[in-house]
């Protein structure tokens, strides 16, 4: 936690699901939660589930308050319907930001469906942010490329931010899991500077890092020293892709 003060970082963001992550995290943000924009999210459906979800999220983190609540990994066509339905989890979130509990709401998906389920969603509601996988294999599946430059540019348009995770992905497992992410990343350092640059080279995305903490201060670095000026070409990055073995590793495990 301490490094993130040495790069600037300002936004944590954490989950109702990443098992103790908001109770560890609690006992540093005592001291400095007036210097983060502080995140978490919420998997249940309904509007009780939700209420009690953010309660416990609050009492865990030892906070009064969050700056964004996310419906996460709404991608399930019954649990969307359930979430947007009266008495859904949506409800919930909106009180919570009428009560001073939450600043923003956003909502998060994994998966290839990912862009046009966010589309979906912000028909339905005015939603902060949108947190979604974008990496440049993905970008490589014409599909899930015309759905995200399609989410794009409405969240352009309408001031929505766009979360972009997966960035350092490099494909699934063949075998044993090494790293605490469920698909195997990049590790090589000149690999993450170039995933990471690439990403940030679309100006209006920012970078949830990648889940092992061994390989963050490698992610970090790359995002210091990036410059618009020497972003990575297409032919560079499909380079990379051949010489690491990188595909999209979606389909995802269940539940991920």
């Amino acid at each position: 936690m301490e490094l993130l003060f040495e790069y600037g970082v300002n936004h944590i963001d954490t989950a109702a699901d990443y098992g103790r992550s908001e109770e560890l995290i609690a006992r540093w943000m005592g001291r400095h939660r007036e210097d983060f924009f502080l995140a978490t999210k919420t998997s249940e459906r309904t509007y009780e589930g939700a209420k009690e979800s953010i309660q416990r999220s609050l009492e865990r983190l030892r906070t009064d308050r969050v700056d964004l609540i996310q419906l996460h990994n709404l991608v399930d066509e019954g649990e969307w319907e359930r979430a947007f339905a009266p008495g859904g989890a949506l409800e919930a979130l909106i009180e919570a930001k009428e009560k001073g509990l939450a600043r923003f709401i956003g909502v998060t998906d994994h998966g290839l469906s990912a862009p046009r389920m966010h589309l979906r969603s912000l028909s339905r509601y005015d939603f902060d942010s949108v947190l979604l996988p974008y990496n440049f294999p993905l970008m490589q599946l014409p599909d899930y490329a015309q759905e995200f430059e399609k989410l794009y540019r409405e969240c352009t348009k309408r001031g929505i931010a766009v979360q972009a995770i997966k960035t350092v992905a490099k494909r699934n497992y063949p075998e044993k899991q090494l790293y605490n992410t469920w698909y195997e990343p990049l590790t090589e350092k000149e690999d993450i500077i170039k995933a990471v640059h690439w990403a940030l080279a679309c100006p209006k995305v920012f970078l949830p890092s990648v889940g092992d903490l061994s390989l963050l201060p490698k992610f970090l670095s790359a995002a210091a020293d990036f410059d618009p000026e020497r972003v990575p070409t297409d032919e560079e990055m499909e380079g990379m892709m051949r010489k690491r073995g990188m595909a999209p590793i979606f389909p995802s495990p269940p539940g991920i």
